[in-house]
């Protein structure tokens, strides 16, 4: 069964962020962790306000030690990396990876070590290959591997790089990544 969603954007990522949480049913009531590039001196819960319009689900930027808790969706703060302990979050601010702190990379690979096949892991557009090898590793370890269609990307570098390092399960439209979410957890619950 799967236990958590982990969402990595760049370049592009409000927009597409934003659509899959609007179009996520309410019913799949996974949390969602997202890491979003975006500037160190970014202040406040300023994505975490913008997302909030988009859906109907809590929104927050991750403090360290914070619970992970079904129905919500968190945020890799501003310049920290995010990582997945059993049940919550840890920050670091260990190096920059491949020019971004907080990385995708880190959070996926931390989850894919995490929770392993009960993960869900999506790379939606982005101008660097930030994600590609955390993709990779969720797929190693038996969890579900996603990517937004390059051709419909803001920028089609993430997902090209994502494609690359791993077997993908699906490579879909930006508006049907949502319903395939969905479809993945209904099925899970009927098993």
């Amino acid at each position: 069964m799967f236990e958590l969603i982990c969402v990595g954007a760049s370049w592009g990522g409000l927009d597409a962020v934003g659509r899959f949480l609007a179009d996520l049913s309410d019913d799949v009531e996974l949390p969602i962790v997202i890491a979003q590039h975006r500037h160190p001196a970014s202040a406040g819960n300023g994505l975490a306000d913008l997302l909030h319009l988009r859906s109907k689900r809590p929104v927050q930027d991750v403090d360290d030690k914070t619970p992970i808790e079904y129905g919500k969706v968190y945020i890799a703060p501003p310049d920290y990396h995010l990582l997945i302990e059993k049940g919550s979050f840890a920050l670091s601010v260990d190096e920059r990876v491949q020019y971004a702190r907080p990385s995708i990379d880190v959070l996926f690979e931390s989850a894919a070590y995490t929770y392993g096949p009960a993960v869900i892991g999506i790379i939606l557009t982005g101008a660097n290959e930030d994600g590609a090898a955390g993709l990779a590793a969720i797929k190693e370890r038996g969890g579900v591997a996603l990517v937004q269609d390059p051709d419909g990307a803001q920028r089609r570098t993430m997902p090209d790089a994502a494609i690359a390092a791993t077997v993908a399960d699906a490579i879909l439209p930006l508006e049907e990544l949502a319903k395939f979410v969905y479809g993945l957890c209904v099925n899970e619950v009927a098993r």
